[in-house]
């Protein structure tokens, strides 16, 4: 019989997550392209279906390569405070049309998740709703790695038998 007590899993508040994502893409530091990003991560903080909000900007450098995505920043956040499950990602972008996130944040956010819910922001509304599966239909994950490690044990365990 299920616990009565349990705490039912909370349910995304899109609306709430865009205008965190709009004000977080106001503390992007972007002196270079002036275009600002920001992004929050809903993850997973426990059985029970209870979550946890990180947040991420954009942060730019001189040296291109360097920047860092608002997407990977918040990420970033969210392993470091242990968290590896995500349920849902806003983005917001300066506009007019939204952006998804750039390959880049697709495959790290493929790290976590295969299909997760992303809802792209202007001006603090959700101008479309997408998920990662769509932005990143032929992703590469670690079953890639484990079916070569395999394939490579036995490819190897032939040989042997054969000598």
């Amino acid at each position: 019989m299920a616990n009565p007590m349990a705490r039912r899993p909370q349910k995304i508040q899109w609306t709430e997550l865009a205008r965190l994502a709009e004000s977080m893409r106001a503390r992007a530091y972007a002196p270079y392209s002036n275009y600002r990003v920001g992004a929050v991560l809903i993850a997973r903080k426990d059985a029970d279906g209870q979550n946890e909000v990180f947040v991420g900007a954009n942060v730019e450098n001189a040296s291109y390569g360097l920047c860092a995505c608002a997407e990977r920043n918040a990420v970033a956040a969210a392993v470091l405070a242990g968290m590896k499950e995500f349920v849902a990602l806003a983005v917001a972008t300066e506009g007019p049309r939204p952006a998804a996130p750039c390959g880049m944040c697709r495959q790290v956010l493929a790290e976590f998740s295969k299909d997760l819910p992303i809802a792209l922001v202007v001006g603090a509304k959700i101008v479309d709703r997408t998920s990662l599966a769509e932005l990143l239909p032929r992703m590469f994950n670690g079953a890639h790695l484990d079916e070569a490690k395999a394939h490579t044990a036995a490819k190897k365990t032939a040989r042997s038998k054969k000598g």
